[in-house]
């Protein structure tokens, strides 16, 4: 049976009722819990691609990208769990894994099944939840993936904000 079933989530991830990229936040981490989640993306042979401002380059480890100097452009990865669905990580501290993913990406059943499996994989990677906020509000999860019910579910469900 699948964490989530689209017709019980699909208000949520309606990409016409505003933002569209929701905002997906590890907090709590190290550098450690960074080097875990690039292992598990190579380990599962999801699709990649690690940038520098717009210079594509080889993955690195996650000790060496924190120090880049002051002034570099913030170095982003962009993995796809599957073809149709991608998530765009934000190295922007190592102290939290950062990423989004489009909702126009996250429509019907399949999709919602490779969100919750990828949330889950992470989660479990590292050992903590991963809770997925509507963009740019940090305040309110609305789904995510609890470490403690070892599965994705609907933290929010207030539809009025």
């Amino acid at each position: 049976m699948p964490d989530l079933l689209w017709e019980d989530v699909a208000w949520l991830l309606d990409p016409s009722d505003g933002g569209t990229l929701p905002d997906v936040y590890v907090p709590d981490t190290t550098a450690a819990d960074w080097q875990a989640v690039l292992d598990l993306v190579v380990e599962h042979g999801w699709s990649y691609e690690y940038a520098e401002g717009s210079t594509v380059l080889p993955l690195p480890s996650a000790g060496t990208v924190p120090a880049r100097p002051a002034d570099a452009e913030c170095p982003s990865l962009r993995v796809w769990p599957v073809a149709e669905v991608c998530a765009i990580f934000r190295f922007l501290a190592d102290e939290q894994i950062d990423f989004d993913v489009s909702l126009w990406e996250l429509q019907g059943q399949e999709r919602i099944d490779v969100l919750c499996g990828f949330l889950a994989a992470i989660g479990r990677r590292v050992g903590k939840s991963v809770p997925m906020y509507f963009e740019g509000d940090t305040r309110t999860p609305f789904l995510g993936y609890d470490v403690e019910a070892d599965r994705v579910r609907v933290l929010w469900t207030g539809r009025d904000g």
